[in-house]
């Protein structure tokens, strides 16, 4: 059995379902690279979730729907005093808009406990946690994260990040920035967005992002771009791996969530890195054809798959 490990936040969702009508789920950005890594994967692979969540009814319903999913959730702490966030959704031509009621969430307590972090980390081949995961963190709290991170990498841990920056989390670009390149300088594998690296580094292209994280010493690098092109460097080798085109664009949200969950599930049965970022743009395919943040599952997942 192997075993990927994602490390984050899961928020409760309000989104349309209707004319007037609105319906509760659950997203997250490493939350959304699970589930599509747990649907991706057979059975006999562990998807652990390691956050905080609350004591309330709220978050007993958000724990027992990961469980249900398949989800491990033995590294799910429960804060006495702290619930879970929540966001509301606007979806205007398949682009969304949110609105957050996340301040001091519980989930910003996930790394309070160094023992505790660093036991649910044991056993993972791979852990992905992103710049949303940082962010929401205190600086201690990020102290706490970097030398469990850090300790499993030396025990063979393979450490996927994806820098995911939301520039109303953090105090100043500044900040972000440091923190984001102090974070990739101790990961194996980066899964940035184009777009984000230009707007908080000023990349002029892919190739620029990802020599950049080449010199940090990553060696296993995934750029995004949309419906573009990703580019794939692997030990210095570079490769354009086209997008699947898709007509119809239903809901944007969570496709790179999607693509990251497909893509680390192929590294973890064994795909090479070029046909994992292949399946990872399928997933994703799959995942801007459909609403809401979580990848569709079953027959559902296998009518898209094949239309892809």
């Amino acid at each position: 059995m192997k075993t990927l490990v994602a490390i984050g936040e899961c928020m409760v969702e309000v989104a349309p379902a209707g004319a007037d009508s609105y319906s509760l789920g659950y997203a997250g950005d490493t939350f959304n690279a699970a589930w599509a890594s747990r649907v991706l994967l057979p059975a006999s692979h562990a998807v652990r979730y390691v956050t905080a969540v609350g004591t309330d009814w709220v978050s007993d319903e958000m724990v027992a729907f990961m469980a249900q999913a398949g989800l491990d959730v033995s590294a799910v702490r429960r804060d006495p005093v702290r619930s879970v966030g929540l966001y509301a959704v606007r979806l205007v031509e398949g682009e969304r808009s949110f609105a957050y009621w996340r301040s001091n969430s519980a989930a910003t307590s996930l790394a309070d406990d160094p023992s505790a972090l660093a036991l649910s980390l044991q056993g993972a081949d791979i852990v992905l946690f992103s710049g949303i995961t940082l962010a929401i963190l205190s600086e201690a709290a990020r102290e706490t994260l970097f030398t469990a991170l850090v300790e499993a990498r030396r025990n063979g841990t393979r450490i996927a990040f994806d820098p995911n920056h939301r520039p109303r989390l953090w105090p100043s670009d500044t900040a972000a920035r440091d923190t984001l390149t102090a974070f990739c300088r101790i990961v194996d594998c980066v899964l940035p967005s184009f777009s984000d690296e230009a707007a908080l580094f000023g990349d002029a292209s892919p190739s620029a992002t990802a020599a950049r994280f080449a010199e940090l010493g990553v060696s296993e690098i995934v750029v995004k771009n949309g419906p573009d092109p990703a580019l794939c460097v692997v030990d210095g080798v570079s490769k354009w791996i086209p997008a699947r085109p898709v007509e119809h664009v239903l809901d944007t949200t969570g496709a790179g969530d999607a693509f990251n969950g497909a893509y680390l599930a192929g590294r973890l049965e064994g795909l090479d890195a070029l046909a994992a970022v292949a399946r990872g743009h399928q997933v994703a395919a799959v995942s801007v054809q459909t609403r809401g943040a979580l990848i569709p599952t079953g027959s559902r997942l296998a009518h898209f798959i094949e239309a892809c």
